[in-house]
């Protein structure tokens, strides 16, 4: 492990929501599971901007204070006590962390988990990870995907977590065209260009989100993302 994984290393949140910054605390999933943690966050409130165009601005600003960067959802809750010992844990083993995620790449496929557009799910053997999805801790689903800590291709963009001085040592970027839709199949597919390690760990979550596939704005982006990557 290198210097910069010592003792309690510093962990910021990264989230663009469209609260203000006094609402965030008491109107979103992140603020709400986060108000009792001393934990650093950027936040950027009122957002109109890219998800894509903040992440990098995030990175930017960690060049004069790096940090492990945890890009996340505001409609995502962590549910566990210790959710920062198992970032830092994460790190050690990893360069990229995600909650989900799966150990291979089909051609064309439309999300981490699915196969085509008629949503066909990937073979259990290839997916890893847990998410919970639901409207608050007390009403929710478990989508157990599979066996968490494993290295895989692709991961799911609700949580994106990855030490500044990977990111900015490897110029690892993301593509600002892609706003929402697709910056984390996009964002995936670099990394393992740059060959950085990617692998999901077993952080409790909970996404308040049930997602927008096959709306017209995802199919935008769908196609973008064919343009982009041909395999």
């Amino acid at each position: 492990m290198d210097a910069r994984m010592a003792d309690k290393p510093t962990i910021r949140f990264v989230v663009a929501s469209r609260e203000s910054g006094d609402r965030f605390f008491e109107h979103t999933a992140l603020g709400r599971s986060l108000r009792n943690f001393d934990v650093e966050i950027r936040l950027f409130e009122k957002n109109t901007k890219g998800l894509s165009s903040r992440y990098n601005q995030a990175i930017d600003e960690a060049r004069a204070k790096p940090a492990i960067l945890a890009f996340i959802h505001d409609d995502v809750s962590l549910l566990g006590l210790f959710f920062k010992d198992e970032i830092a844990r994460s790190m050690e083993r990893f360069d990229i962390v995600g909650v989900a995620g799966n150990k291979r790449r089909s051609p064309s496929q439309p999300a981490w988990c699915y196969l085509d557009t008629k949503w066909t799910k990937d073979e259990a053997q290839y997916l890893s990870g847990v998410i919970a999805s639901g409207s608050s801790p007390e009403k929710f689903e478990i989508n157990d995907y599979g066996p968490s800590r494993q290295e895989v291709k692709l991961l799911d963009g609700l949580l994106l977590i990855a030490h500044s001085e990977t990111l900015i040592s490897s110029g690892l970027r993301f593509d600002e065209q892609f706003d929402f839709h697709f910056y984390d199949m996009d964002f995936c597919r670099q990394a393992e260009l740059s060959n950085l390690k990617m692998g999901t760990w077993d952080i409790s979550v909970l996404h308040g989100s049930v997602g927008s596939l096959g709306t017209d704005s995802w199919i935008a982006g769908y196609k973008k993302y064919l343009d982009k990557w041909t395999g």
